[in-house]
């Protein structure tokens, strides 16, 4: 029996213990300093917004972890002595393993910014953080999110659910374009304003004033406007968080360095979610991912490697889903911002600006290489039937229905699609299948 000790308890490292315990007696261990329990980070800002209570977000009753024989300890980890096995907790006390998972997350960017460090400037990534913004937001005549990615939106959203005026500060031309092509960054653009955020382009921080009591009371933006505000919110990204692995010879760059197996340069120490890099990535996909369902997967993996049936990390196709206020999002395969030389691309927007379709595919074979939805919800297992077995877009367009998520409740719009699709392309005869 081995003694398996996971250092985080978010998605990759709860996955990891609970199949691990499906398929083992070993002893496992969890340590984090966050929470006693394993809750949803998606769901903290429903619990801000007052739509969810704390306890509505832990997917597991308390009992669970006695029940199933794996012990929770609440603490840091101030370093880890490879050569020894052993982790050295905060309180000076010491805990060996067989096998360790390192589990740790991300923590938000910060770009040196003058009072970033200031009270009322923060993230929104851990339970603290949570906690940290409601302080900070009490009665409050403004706040500024800068960093135009999902998490400055679901911040927004936040503030404007309690009636906080909003400041949003993207330094790109239009929201997310590093990510979506021009007509959905574009689209989104419109919604966020919809929401009377007050979204400012091709704007970048300064930095960020303090009162006499050391907390936010401006920002400077590189216009050299100055914004009053009393919460700042740093949404730029995340890092994953692996300060406190120096000096114990696991090997970083960026993240913590993996193979295909999530194994580290170390012996018997694995790295799975937010905090892994691959040394090889796989095809079109980053060396680190980012993302709520890719730390699931690598949980389940590292979980039948260290059970003894040794599985690499393969991930299938890529998707990825959000919310951006009122439209959600979806995206299968590979849309990038700007279209490769060997892509072509479809787009269909519905008329209310609310709703679109782009599809890419290749020229030559004509083969789908992925989609974007917004504000219509598609069937993932169709997407990733089709994408796998290398459809081409007429076949995807004429067999849309079978894709549709919501057919009862939604109006259908896969007609005007082919319709569109007909009208651009000379010759093209679509019908759709029934």
């Amino acid at each position: 029996m081995k003694n398996i000790v996971i250092i985080g308890n978010g998605i990759s490292g709860i996955t990891a213990a609970r199949h691990i315990r499906k398929m083992s007696k070993h002893k496992i261990t969890v340590i984090s300093a966050e929470t006693d329990h394993f809750f949803s980070r998606t769901a903290l800002m429903y619990v801000y917004m007052g739509h969810m209570r704390f306890d509505n977000i832990k997917p597991y009753e308390n009992w669970f972890w006695k029940k199933n024989k794996i012990d929770l300890v609440r603490s840091y980890v101030s370093s880890i002595q490879t050569g020894d096995k052993m982790l050295v907790l905060d309180d000076g006390s010491t805990l060996n393993y067989d096998v360790l998972i390192l589990a740790v997350g991300s923590k938000p960017n910060k770009f040196g910014w003058p009072g970033q460090d200031l009270k009322g400037v923060q993230g929104l990534y851990s339970f603290q953080d949570l906690e940290s913004m409601q302080q900070y937001t009490e009665n409050i005549e403004r706040g500024v999110v800068v960093g135009g990615g999902l998490i400055g939106v679901e911040m927004a959203e936040m503030l404007l659910s309690r009636n906080i005026p909003v400041t949003f500060l993207v330094r790109e031309e239009s929201f997310w374009n590093v990510v979506l092509p021009r007509e959905e960054s574009e689209m989104i653009n419109r919604h966020i304003r919809e929401h009377h955020v007050d979204l400012r382009l091709s704007t970048e921080l300064k930095e960020i004033l303090p009162d006499e009591n050391g907390r936010a009371q401006a920002v400077v933006t590189n216009h050299g406007e100055k914004i009053s505000c009393q919460f700042v919110g740093l949404t730029a990204g995340v890092s994953p968080n692996i300060g406190f692995l120096k000096d114990s010879g696991i090997e970083t760059q960026r993240g913590i360095m993996v193979d295909p197996f999530l194994l580290t340069n170390v012996p018997d120490v694995y790295a799975i979610g937010d905090c892994a890099q691959f040394r090889e990535p796989l095809p079109n996909r980053r060396p680190v991912e980012q993302v709520w369902y890719t730390g699931r997967m690598m949980g389940e993996v590292v979980a039948r490697t260290v059970c003894g049936k040794k599985t690499a990390y393969k991930p299938g196709v890529w998707f990825n889903s959000a919310k951006f206020f009122d439209i959600e999002y979806q995206t299968y395969g590979h849309v990038w911002s700007q279209l490769k030389e060997n892509e072509e691309q479809f787009y269909w927007e519905h008329r209310d600006g609310k709703k679109c379709l782009k599809f890419v595919f290749d020229k030559a074979s004509r083969k789908l290489l992925g989609v974007n939805a917004f504000g219509i919800r598609i069937r993932h297992e169709v997407l990733d039937q089709w994408l796998n077995e290398g459809r081409t877009i007429e076949f995807v367009l004429e067999n849309l229905k079978k894709a549709n998520f919501d057919p009862e409740f939604f109006k259908r719009h896969e007609s005007e699609v082919i319709d569109l699709y007909n009208r651009q392309n000379a010759g093209a005869n679509l019908n759709l299948v029934k």
